[in-house]
């Protein structure tokens, strides 16, 4: 970020990592404004101990962080957008897909709403405590993974356009998360203790099924498990609460291994199958957004290395434009398993985000 821009809103969640971000920006001689993105769903019930993000007691936090550093703090209410992210995780779990909320609210709350707010306060940025870098190159703004591995969180930063990219700052790009442990407790920081959030944060105990039931309590119905041939296993409670790859919870004695290999809505059937049935060569991806490059064109094919979950390993693929450079295949090098559609296909050459779009 320009460091003539002087004037930065921080997304302060109450926890380590915000509250670390919003103090190094005070020491770099910005004006910080914090801000704590009210919820509603999820801002009462969770417990002090709960690893969450959005509770009335990490609002406490956050506030007593901003107290501390003397910075300017208000809590503003995202109730409405919050039931729209949360309509989309249902739904998409209805359609038979395995949604990742995490991404829709960077792109919608954090640098959607949260950075529209910060323009109308006349804040030249917003930053956040997440672990990635963005730089300028030429007439682009790139992304990069963050320095520790570990942390990286560029993953879901992959949908931020140029024009959001423009205007954020990941003050902890360069810090391990060791690092910033340190630092909050030299500066002594009343959250320096605080264990990371784990969870969705309206996901309770991570029980997700418990919030599609309440969603859709008349579209959760059981039906048949079968195998590919079509041969009739046993029953679910409803396909909804499975994902691809999902080995637990079938309760099916098959005499090895099953795993969840298709879900089709249209006939409220599980389909299960071997580990090696979960073994993909391509992948179909669709609302691409492309970050270090302008798009691919027709025809043209990148080589690239793809991660296809959060926790997955970059793998060596191919990408080329299908219809525009909206959609995508991709061919990877080695099968690749439990490609889940709903999730993200992030592309990377090396420590670079090339761009990213959703499996479909």
């Amino acid at each position: 970020m320009n460091s003539q821009k002087r004037r930065v809103v921080v997304a302060m969640s109450g926890g380590v990592d915000s509250s670390v971000a919003a103090y190094l920006l005070k020491e770099q001689g910005y004006e910080v404004t914090g801000l704590f993105m009210s919820l509603g769903t999820c801002l009462e019930k969770s417990a002090p101990r709960k690893r969450a993000c959005c509770s009335i007691f990490d609002a406490k936090d956050a506030q007593s962080v901003a107290e501390k550093f003397g910075i300017e703090f208000f809590v503003l209410d995202f109730k409405a957008e919050f039931e729209k992210l949360i309509d989309y995780f249902c739904r998409e779990y209805d359609a038979g897909r395995t949604p990742n909320p995490c991404i829709r609210c960077n792109q919608d709350l954090k640098f959607g709403r949260l950075l529209d707010y910060a323009k109308k306060i006349g804040a030249d940025a917003i930053a956040t405590g997440h672990y990635a870098r963005v730089s300028q190159a030429d007439d682009r703004y790139i992304l990069k993974k963050g320095l520790d591995g570990t942390k990286d969180q560029s993953y879901v930063l992959f949908s931020l356009t140029q024009s959001q990219l423009s205007r954020i700052n990941f003050p902890l790009g360069e810090f391990t998360k060791s690092q910033v442990r340190d630092l909050a407790k030299k500066i002594n920081i009343p959250v320096q203790n605080k264990l990371d959030s784990q969870e969705i944060c309206f996901v309770p105990d991570n029980n997700y099924g418990q919030v599609l039931k309440k969603r859709f309590p008349d579209r959760i119905k059981e039906g048949e498990i079968k195998d590919f041939r079509g041969q009739v296993l046993g029953r679910h409670p409803g396909y909804q609460l499975f994902t691809i790859g999902q080995r637990h919870g079938l309760k099916i004695a098959l005499g090895k291994p099953a795993y969840v290999i298709r879900i089709v809505p249209e006939t409220n059937t599980v389909i299960i199958g071997s580990k090696e049935d979960l073994a993909r060569k391509s992948l179909m991806a669709a609302q691409v957004n492309w970050i270090s490059i302008p798009d691919l064109a027709a025809g043209e094919t990148l080589k690239v290395e793809a991660k296809i979950r959060y926790q997955h390993k970059p793998a060596r693929a191919w990408v080329s434009a299908v219809e525009g450079a909206d959609k995508v295949r991709v061919e990877f090098e080695e099968s690749q398993f439990a490609v889940t559609p709903g999730q993200a296909v992030v592309f990377y050459q090396g420590d670079l985000v090339v761009g990213g779009g959703w499996i479909t």
